[in-house]
Protein backbone atom coordinates (compact mmCIF):
# COMPACT_ATOMS: atom_id res chain seq x y z
CA UNK A 1 0.00 0.00 0.00
CA UNK A 2 1.39 3.46 -1.31
CA UNK A 3 1.07 6.77 0.91
CA UNK A 4 1.74 9.79 0.24
CA UNK A 5 3.88 12.00 2.93
CA UNK A 6 4.92 16.04 3.03
CA UNK A 7 7.31 15.75 0.24
CA UNK A 8 5.54 13.70 -1.81
CA UNK A 9 7.54 10.87 -1.46
CA UNK A 10 5.93 7.02 -1.64
CA UNK A 11 6.65 4.47 0.70
CA UNK A 12 5.68 0.96 1.87
CA UNK A 13 3.77 0.76 5.09
CA UNK A 14 3.84 -3.19 7.25
CA UNK A 15 2.19 -3.66 10.33
CA UNK A 16 4.20 -6.84 12.42
CA UNK A 17 1.00 -9.23 13.13
CA UNK A 18 -0.55 -8.07 10.61
CA UNK A 19 0.02 -11.31 8.32
CA UNK A 20 -0.68 -9.99 4.15
CA UNK A 21 -3.02 -7.18 5.61
CA UNK A 22 -1.60 -3.91 4.62
CA UNK A 23 -3.34 -0.60 5.96
CA UNK A 24 -3.45 2.94 4.35
CA UNK A 25 -1.34 5.82 6.33
CA UNK A 26 -3.71 8.61 5.91
CA UNK A 27 -2.44 12.44 6.05
CA UNK A 28 -5.20 14.70 7.83
CA UNK A 29 -3.09 18.23 7.49
CA UNK A 30 -4.95 20.89 5.08
CA UNK A 31 -3.39 21.47 1.77
CA UNK A 32 -4.35 23.68 -0.92
CA UNK A 33 -5.41 21.90 -4.41
CA UNK A 34 -2.33 20.45 -5.05
CA UNK A 35 -1.24 20.54 -8.57
CA UNK A 36 -1.08 17.86 -10.68
CA UNK A 37 1.32 15.05 -9.77
CA UNK A 38 3.58 13.80 -12.86
CA UNK A 39 2.55 10.46 -13.64
CA UNK A 40 5.69 8.21 -12.37
CA UNK A 41 6.82 5.95 -14.62
CA UNK A 42 5.08 2.99 -15.00
CA UNK A 43 7.81 0.41 -15.29
CA UNK A 44 9.66 1.60 -12.55
CA UNK A 45 6.89 1.48 -10.35
CA UNK A 46 5.94 -2.23 -11.48
CA UNK A 47 9.51 -3.16 -10.65
CA UNK A 48 9.16 -2.36 -7.01
CA UNK A 49 6.11 -3.50 -6.39
CA UNK A 50 8.00 -7.19 -7.96
CA UNK A 51 10.78 -6.56 -5.21
CA UNK A 52 8.27 -6.23 -2.82
CA UNK A 53 5.79 -8.59 -3.25
CA UNK A 54 9.05 -11.22 -3.61
CA UNK A 55 10.43 -9.59 -0.23
CA UNK A 56 7.62 -10.65 1.49
CA UNK A 57 7.05 -13.63 0.00
CA UNK A 58 10.30 -14.65 1.14
CA UNK A 59 9.58 -13.83 4.67
CA UNK A 60 6.81 -15.68 5.24
CA UNK A 61 8.17 -18.60 3.49
CA UNK A 62 11.02 -18.56 6.43
CA UNK A 63 8.81 -18.02 8.85
CA UNK A 64 6.55 -20.93 7.96
CA UNK A 65 9.34 -22.90 7.40
CA UNK A 66 11.01 -22.14 10.88
CA UNK A 67 7.45 -23.30 12.32
CA UNK A 68 7.71 -26.52 10.57
CA UNK A 69 10.87 -27.40 11.29
CA UNK A 70 10.74 -26.54 14.24
CA UNK A 71 7.71 -28.89 15.04
CA UNK A 72 8.89 -31.93 12.57
CA UNK A 73 12.32 -31.75 15.00
CA UNK A 74 10.14 -31.54 18.63
CA UNK A 75 7.73 -34.43 17.34
CA UNK A 76 11.37 -36.76 16.58
CA UNK A 77 12.98 -35.63 20.19
CA UNK A 78 9.72 -36.98 21.62
CA UNK A 79 10.11 -40.31 19.71
CA UNK A 80 13.68 -41.14 20.46
CA UNK A 81 12.72 -40.08 24.47
CA UNK A 82 10.20 -42.39 24.57
CA UNK A 83 10.30 -44.99 27.76
CA UNK A 84 8.75 -48.04 27.55
CA UNK A 85 7.25 -49.40 30.64
CA UNK A 86 6.44 -53.56 30.78
CA UNK A 87 2.56 -53.96 31.53
CA UNK A 88 3.64 -57.47 33.16
CA UNK A 89 2.43 -57.82 36.36
CA UNK A 90 4.80 -59.34 39.77
CA UNK A 91 5.30 -63.25 39.51
CA UNK A 92 3.43 -64.75 42.51
CA UNK A 93 5.93 -66.98 44.69
CA UNK A 94 4.22 -69.85 46.16
CA UNK A 95 5.01 -71.09 49.36
CA UNK A 96 6.26 -74.66 48.71
CA UNK A 97 7.32 -77.45 51.24
CA UNK A 98 10.79 -78.87 51.76
CA UNK A 99 10.11 -82.50 50.23
CA UNK A 100 13.74 -83.49 49.59
CA UNK A 101 12.16 -84.59 46.23
CA UNK A 102 11.79 -81.17 44.17
CA UNK A 103 14.07 -78.69 43.41
CA UNK A 104 12.98 -75.34 43.91
CA UNK A 105 13.75 -71.66 42.56
CA UNK A 106 16.33 -69.61 44.83
CA UNK A 107 12.95 -67.52 45.10
CA UNK A 108 10.84 -70.67 46.48
CA UNK A 109 13.86 -71.92 48.67
CA UNK A 110 13.79 -67.93 50.22
CA UNK A 111 10.33 -67.76 51.17
CA UNK A 112 10.03 -71.76 52.01
CA UNK A 113 12.98 -71.11 54.86
CA UNK A 114 13.02 -67.19 56.03
CA UNK A 115 10.93 -67.65 58.93
CA UNK A 116 13.53 -70.65 59.80
CA UNK A 117 16.85 -67.98 59.88
CA UNK A 118 17.53 -65.96 63.01
CA UNK A 119 19.30 -63.02 63.56
CA UNK A 120 21.87 -63.53 66.79
CA UNK A 121 23.15 -60.49 68.85
CA UNK A 122 25.18 -60.88 72.14
CA UNK A 123 27.01 -58.30 74.44
CA UNK A 124 29.83 -59.60 76.11
CA UNK A 125 31.26 -57.36 79.22
CA UNK A 126 35.18 -57.44 80.35
CA UNK A 127 36.88 -55.53 82.88
CA UNK A 128 40.08 -53.87 81.39
CA UNK A 129 42.39 -51.48 83.98
CA UNK A 130 39.18 -52.15 85.96
CA UNK A 131 37.00 -50.44 83.90
CA UNK A 132 33.82 -52.24 82.70
CA UNK A 133 33.24 -52.45 78.55
CA UNK A 134 31.07 -54.01 77.07
CA UNK A 135 31.50 -55.50 73.48
CA UNK A 136 28.36 -56.13 71.09
CA UNK A 137 28.34 -58.27 68.20
CA UNK A 138 26.11 -60.10 65.49
CA UNK A 139 25.53 -63.47 63.98
CA UNK A 140 23.29 -65.47 62.43
CA UNK A 141 21.41 -68.97 63.52
CA UNK A 142 18.45 -71.26 62.47
CA UNK A 143 15.68 -73.09 63.76
CA UNK A 144 15.88 -77.19 64.20
CA UNK A 145 13.21 -77.82 66.55
CA UNK A 146 9.55 -76.19 67.00
CA UNK A 147 10.02 -75.91 70.67
CA UNK A 148 13.36 -73.41 70.05
CA UNK A 149 16.16 -75.04 69.96
CA UNK A 150 18.13 -72.94 67.74
CA UNK A 151 22.10 -73.70 65.95
CA UNK A 152 24.78 -71.16 65.48
CA UNK A 153 28.88 -71.60 65.68
CA UNK A 154 29.94 -71.28 69.07
CA UNK A 155 32.47 -68.54 68.04
CA UNK A 156 28.88 -66.32 67.62
CA UNK A 157 27.91 -67.21 71.20
CA UNK A 158 31.53 -67.36 72.66
CA UNK A 159 31.64 -65.71 76.59
CA UNK A 160 28.59 -63.45 75.60
CA UNK A 161 26.50 -62.22 79.27
CA UNK A 162 23.48 -61.96 76.78
CA UNK A 163 22.23 -63.59 73.82
CA UNK A 164 19.04 -62.12 71.91
CA UNK A 165 17.26 -64.19 69.05
CA UNK A 166 15.57 -61.97 66.31
CA UNK A 167 12.72 -63.69 63.63
CA UNK A 168 11.96 -62.79 60.59
CA UNK A 169 8.84 -61.49 61.99
CA UNK A 170 10.47 -58.95 64.47
CA UNK A 171 9.81 -60.38 67.36
CA UNK A 172 12.61 -60.81 69.72
CA UNK A 173 13.62 -63.15 72.33
CA UNK A 174 15.96 -63.62 75.05
CA UNK A 175 17.82 -66.75 74.53
CA UNK A 176 19.47 -69.53 76.78
CA UNK A 177 22.55 -70.63 75.60
CA UNK A 178 22.35 -74.88 76.05
CA UNK A 179 25.98 -76.13 75.71
CA UNK A 180 28.33 -76.20 72.58
CA UNK A 181 31.97 -77.36 71.35
CA UNK A 182 35.05 -75.08 70.43
CA UNK A 183 36.93 -77.60 68.32
CA UNK A 184 33.99 -78.30 66.23
CA UNK A 185 32.71 -74.52 65.93
CA UNK A 186 28.65 -75.16 66.59
CA UNK A 187 26.36 -74.14 69.61
CA UNK A 188 22.55 -74.39 70.47
CA UNK A 189 20.98 -71.67 72.71
CA UNK A 190 17.10 -71.46 73.04
CA UNK A 191 14.27 -69.35 72.86
CA UNK A 192 10.88 -70.18 74.89
CA UNK A 193 8.58 -70.03 72.02
CA UNK A 194 6.15 -72.99 70.18
CA UNK A 195 5.30 -73.73 66.73
CA UNK A 196 8.12 -72.29 65.26
CA UNK A 197 8.81 -72.94 61.32
CA UNK A 198 12.30 -75.78 61.94
CA UNK A 199 14.21 -76.20 58.96
CA UNK A 200 14.85 -79.61 56.96
CA UNK A 201 17.92 -81.11 57.55
CA UNK A 202 19.66 -82.78 53.70
CA UNK A 203 22.58 -85.04 53.26
CA UNK A 204 25.84 -82.89 52.83
CA UNK A 205 27.87 -86.23 51.31
CA UNK A 206 25.72 -85.82 48.31
CA UNK A 207 27.05 -82.28 47.50
CA UNK A 208 29.05 -82.00 43.91
CA UNK A 209 31.38 -79.55 42.89
CA UNK A 210 28.92 -77.15 40.82
CA UNK A 211 25.99 -77.47 42.45
CA UNK A 212 24.07 -74.69 43.24
CA UNK A 213 23.62 -73.21 46.86
CA UNK A 214 22.15 -70.84 48.78
CA UNK A 215 23.28 -68.67 52.08
CA UNK A 216 20.65 -66.55 54.20
CA UNK A 217 21.89 -64.88 57.31
CA UNK A 218 22.92 -61.25 58.31
CA UNK A 219 25.42 -59.39 56.66
CA UNK A 220 27.56 -56.92 58.74
CA UNK A 221 24.69 -57.81 61.74
CA UNK A 222 22.27 -54.62 59.84
CA UNK A 223 21.45 -56.48 56.30
CA UNK A 224 19.37 -59.02 58.06
CA UNK A 225 17.82 -61.79 56.28
CA UNK A 226 19.80 -61.45 52.92
CA UNK A 227 20.04 -64.49 50.72
CA UNK A 228 23.55 -64.91 48.42
CA UNK A 229 23.79 -67.76 46.09
CA UNK A 230 27.02 -69.66 44.58
CA UNK A 231 27.93 -72.92 43.69
CA UNK A 232 29.64 -75.31 45.38
CA UNK A 233 33.58 -75.07 44.92
CA UNK A 234 35.09 -77.86 46.48
CA UNK A 235 33.92 -81.09 48.88
CA UNK A 236 35.92 -82.03 52.39
CA UNK A 237 38.83 -79.00 51.50
CA UNK A 238 40.40 -79.46 54.69
CA UNK A 239 41.56 -75.71 56.16
CA UNK A 240 43.13 -74.66 59.41
CA UNK A 241 41.18 -71.66 61.67
CA UNK A 242 43.15 -70.84 64.57
CA UNK A 243 44.99 -73.99 64.67
CA UNK A 244 41.79 -75.85 64.85
CA UNK A 245 41.29 -78.03 61.39
CA UNK A 246 38.14 -78.30 59.97
CA UNK A 247 36.68 -80.11 56.76
CA UNK A 248 34.70 -77.71 54.75
CA UNK A 249 32.59 -77.03 52.07
CA UNK A 250 33.76 -74.64 50.22
CA UNK A 251 31.12 -71.74 48.34
CA UNK A 252 31.39 -69.23 46.38
CA UNK A 253 28.30 -67.68 47.88
CA UNK A 254 29.02 -63.91 49.34
CA UNK A 255 30.30 -64.60 52.89
CA UNK A 256 30.62 -61.67 55.51
CA UNK A 257 30.71 -60.81 59.17
CA UNK A 258 27.63 -62.01 60.55
CA UNK A 259 26.81 -64.22 58.24
CA UNK A 260 28.16 -66.98 60.89
CA UNK A 261 25.86 -69.35 61.81
CA UNK A 262 23.23 -69.02 59.38
CA UNK A 263 21.67 -71.99 57.51
CA UNK A 264 23.52 -73.00 53.83
CA UNK A 265 20.42 -74.38 51.51
CA UNK A 266 21.02 -77.03 48.76
CA UNK A 267 18.68 -76.43 45.60
CA UNK A 268 16.07 -78.74 47.46
CA UNK A 269 15.69 -75.79 50.32
CA UNK A 270 17.59 -78.43 52.67
CA UNK A 271 20.21 -77.17 55.27
CA UNK A 272 23.56 -78.73 54.05
CA UNK A 273 26.05 -76.76 56.33
CA UNK A 274 26.19 -73.96 58.51
CA UNK A 275 28.23 -70.84 57.39
CA UNK A 276 31.37 -70.48 59.44
CA UNK A 277 34.52 -68.69 57.84
CA UNK A 278 35.44 -66.80 55.02
CA UNK A 279 39.14 -65.78 53.42
CA UNK A 280 39.05 -62.05 53.24
CA UNK A 281 43.10 -62.57 53.01
CA UNK A 282 45.74 -64.91 52.20
CA UNK A 283 49.56 -64.50 52.77
CA UNK A 284 48.88 -60.54 51.88
CA UNK A 285 46.72 -61.19 49.29
CA UNK A 286 43.07 -59.96 49.19
CA UNK A 287 41.06 -62.93 47.71
CA UNK A 288 37.08 -63.00 46.81
CA UNK A 289 34.57 -66.05 46.69
CA UNK A 290 36.08 -67.77 49.22
CA UNK A 291 33.22 -69.09 51.87
CA UNK A 292 33.64 -72.07 53.93
CA UNK A 293 30.46 -74.29 55.42
CA UNK A 294 31.03 -77.19 58.32
CA UNK A 295 28.97 -80.06 56.57
CA UNK A 296 25.73 -80.48 58.51
CA UNK A 297 26.45 -84.47 58.69
CA UNK A 298 29.38 -83.93 60.34
CA UNK A 299 27.74 -82.24 63.28
CA UNK A 300 24.56 -83.40 63.43
CA UNK A 301 24.90 -86.26 65.86
CA UNK A 302 26.96 -83.79 68.45
CA UNK A 303 24.22 -81.26 67.93
CA UNK A 304 21.65 -83.84 69.37
CA UNK A 305 24.21 -85.06 72.39
CA UNK A 306 24.54 -80.84 73.12
CA UNK A 307 20.79 -80.62 73.46
CA UNK A 308 20.46 -83.63 75.66
CA UNK A 309 23.90 -83.50 77.84
CA UNK A 310 24.75 -79.59 77.43
CA UNK A 311 28.30 -80.53 76.01
CA UNK A 312 28.89 -83.38 73.67
CA UNK A 313 30.24 -86.35 74.99
CA UNK A 314 30.44 -88.51 72.36
CA UNK A 315 33.38 -87.17 70.75
CA UNK A 316 35.60 -90.09 69.22
CA UNK A 317 39.12 -91.37 71.38
CA UNK A 318 41.65 -93.68 69.96
CA UNK A 319 43.35 -93.70 73.55
CA UNK A 320 46.64 -93.37 72.88
CA UNK A 321 49.47 -90.91 72.23
CA UNK A 322 50.93 -89.33 68.72
CA UNK A 323 53.12 -87.27 67.26
CA UNK A 324 53.44 -85.49 63.75
CA UNK A 325 55.42 -87.12 61.17
CA UNK A 326 58.01 -85.14 58.87
CA UNK A 327 61.20 -85.74 56.68
CA UNK A 328 63.52 -84.79 60.17
CA UNK A 329 61.40 -86.74 63.03
CA UNK A 330 61.21 -90.17 60.24
CA UNK A 331 65.18 -89.06 59.71
CA UNK A 332 65.95 -89.03 63.81
CA UNK A 333 63.79 -91.92 64.50
CA UNK A 334 64.72 -94.38 61.68
CA UNK A 335 60.95 -94.44 60.29
CA UNK A 336 59.88 -95.94 56.84
CA UNK A 337 58.05 -93.06 55.76
CA UNK A 338 57.97 -89.65 56.10
CA UNK A 339 54.37 -88.73 56.51
CA UNK A 340 51.64 -89.61 59.20
CA UNK A 341 51.44 -89.62 62.96
CA UNK A 342 54.06 -91.61 65.28
CA UNK A 343 52.01 -93.98 68.03
CA UNK A 344 54.01 -93.48 71.12
CA UNK A 345 51.84 -95.07 72.98
CA UNK A 346 48.35 -96.65 73.76
CA UNK A 347 46.22 -96.93 76.55
CA UNK A 348 45.73 -100.75 78.13
CA UNK A 349 41.92 -101.68 77.76
CA UNK A 350 41.58 -98.58 75.09
CA UNK A 351 40.12 -98.15 71.65
CA UNK A 352 43.60 -98.31 69.78
CA UNK A 353 44.63 -101.36 71.90
CA UNK A 354 41.79 -103.70 71.42
CA UNK A 355 41.89 -102.71 67.62
CA UNK A 356 46.19 -103.85 67.55
CA UNK A 357 47.91 -100.22 67.35
CA UNK A 358 51.34 -100.61 68.96
CA UNK A 359 53.31 -97.76 69.82
CA UNK A 360 55.78 -97.61 66.85
CA UNK A 361 53.15 -98.03 63.89
CA UNK A 362 52.53 -94.81 62.17
CA UNK A 363 48.96 -94.02 61.13
CA UNK A 364 48.89 -93.04 57.33
CA UNK A 365 45.05 -93.42 56.97
CA UNK A 366 41.49 -93.10 58.48
CA UNK A 367 38.64 -94.40 56.20
CA UNK A 368 39.61 -93.02 52.80
CA UNK A 369 41.12 -89.93 54.11
CA UNK A 370 45.04 -89.90 53.90
CA UNK A 371 47.13 -89.30 57.17
CA UNK A 372 49.94 -87.09 56.72
CA UNK A 373 49.73 -84.93 60.75
CA UNK A 374 48.03 -84.34 63.35
CA UNK A 375 45.81 -82.18 61.28
CA UNK A 376 44.55 -84.81 59.09
CA UNK A 377 43.89 -87.05 62.07
CA UNK A 378 42.21 -84.37 63.70
CA UNK A 379 39.81 -83.82 61.12
CA UNK A 380 39.35 -87.15 60.05
CA UNK A 381 38.30 -87.70 63.88
CA UNK A 382 35.45 -85.27 63.20
CA UNK A 383 33.56 -87.51 60.66
CA UNK A 384 32.93 -90.09 63.61
CA UNK A 385 31.73 -90.23 66.98
CA UNK A 386 32.18 -92.57 69.77
CA UNK A 387 30.60 -96.14 69.23
CA UNK A 388 31.66 -95.14 65.63
CA UNK A 389 33.74 -98.14 63.50
CA UNK A 390 36.35 -97.19 61.13
CA UNK A 391 39.26 -98.70 59.08
CA UNK A 392 43.26 -97.16 60.11
CA UNK A 393 45.95 -98.14 58.17
CA UNK A 394 49.14 -98.18 59.46
CA UNK A 395 52.73 -98.34 58.48
CA UNK A 396 54.55 -101.46 60.64
CA UNK A 397 58.10 -101.82 59.78
CA UNK A 398 57.36 -100.74 55.83
CA UNK A 399 54.26 -102.55 55.30
CA UNK A 400 50.97 -100.87 55.68
CA UNK A 401 48.40 -103.16 58.03
CA UNK A 402 45.04 -102.12 57.79
CA UNK A 403 42.69 -102.89 61.01
CA UNK A 404 39.73 -101.43 62.39
CA UNK A 405 38.89 -99.77 65.45
CA UNK A 406 35.62 -98.98 67.31
CA UNK A 407 36.11 -95.20 69.09
CA UNK A 408 36.01 -94.91 72.80
CA UNK A 409 34.05 -91.70 73.99
CA UNK A 410 36.70 -88.62 75.04
CA UNK A 411 37.02 -88.45 78.70
CA UNK A 412 35.56 -85.26 80.52
CA UNK A 413 38.46 -82.79 80.77
CA UNK A 414 39.69 -82.69 84.24
CA UNK A 415 39.77 -79.70 86.34
CA UNK A 416 43.50 -77.49 85.91
CA UNK A 417 45.27 -77.98 88.53
CA UNK A 418 44.75 -74.91 91.48
CA UNK A 419 48.27 -72.59 91.43
CA UNK A 420 49.82 -71.80 94.49
CA UNK A 421 48.52 -68.48 95.71
CA UNK A 422 50.74 -65.71 95.18
CA UNK A 423 52.20 -63.92 98.50
CA UNK A 424 51.49 -60.08 98.36
CA UNK A 425 55.47 -59.41 98.00
CA UNK A 426 56.17 -62.09 95.39
CA UNK A 427 55.55 -60.87 91.79
CA UNK A 428 57.75 -62.66 89.79
CA UNK A 429 56.93 -66.11 88.23
CA UNK A 430 58.85 -68.92 86.48
CA UNK A 431 58.60 -72.55 86.62
CA UNK A 432 56.68 -72.91 89.67
CA UNK A 433 58.52 -70.63 91.87
CA UNK A 434 57.80 -66.67 92.73
CA UNK A 435 60.80 -64.12 93.51
CA UNK A 436 61.13 -60.62 95.23
CA UNK A 437 62.67 -59.00 92.56
CA UNK A 438 62.78 -58.70 89.04
CA UNK A 439 66.71 -59.65 88.83
CA UNK A 440 66.06 -63.12 90.88
CA UNK A 441 63.41 -63.59 88.31
CA UNK A 442 65.40 -62.74 84.96
CA UNK A 443 68.32 -64.45 86.08
CA UNK A 444 66.25 -68.07 86.98
CA UNK A 445 64.46 -67.33 83.70
CA UNK A 446 67.24 -66.73 81.23
CA UNK A 447 69.43 -68.94 83.09
CA UNK A 448 67.47 -72.27 83.16
CA UNK A 449 63.82 -71.68 81.91
CA UNK A 450 64.35 -72.08 78.29
CA UNK A 451 66.47 -74.97 78.29
CA UNK A 452 65.39 -77.16 81.64
CA UNK A 453 61.85 -76.50 83.94
CA UNK A 454 60.25 -73.54 82.29
CA UNK A 455 60.06 -75.40 78.78
CA UNK A 456 59.23 -78.87 80.29
CA UNK A 457 56.36 -78.21 82.61
CA UNK A 458 54.93 -76.00 79.80
CA UNK A 459 54.90 -78.47 76.26
CA UNK A 460 54.86 -81.98 75.55
CA UNK A 461 55.87 -83.55 72.81
CA UNK A 462 52.97 -86.18 72.77
CA UNK A 463 49.33 -84.99 71.83
CA UNK A 464 46.47 -87.50 72.86
CA UNK A 465 44.41 -88.55 70.63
Amino acid sequence: MYYEDENNLYHYSYRKGDGNVVEPVYNTRNYAEPAAAPEPPKKKHAALKLIALALVCALLGGAIGAGAVSKVGTSMLKRTTTIAVSEREAAEVETVAVTGTKQLSFAELYKANINSVVSINTTVTTNIFNQTVKNASAGSGFIITKDGYILTNYHVIDSANTVKVTLYNGETYDAAVIGGDEDYDIAVVKIEAEDLQAVTFGDSAKLSVGEDVAAIGNPLGELTFSMSEGIVSSVNRLINLDGTPFNMIQVSAAINPGNSGGPLFNTYGEVVGIVSAKYSSYSNTSVEGLGFAIPINDVIAMVEDIMENGRVTNRPYFAMTVSSVNVNYAYQNGLPVSYGVYVNSVEDGGAAKKAGIQAGDVIVKVGDKKIESMTDLNAAKKSYKAGDTASVTVNRGGQEVELTITFDATPEETAPVEQPQQNQNNNYYNGGNYYNDPWSFFNEFFGNGFGGRYYGNSYSADDAA
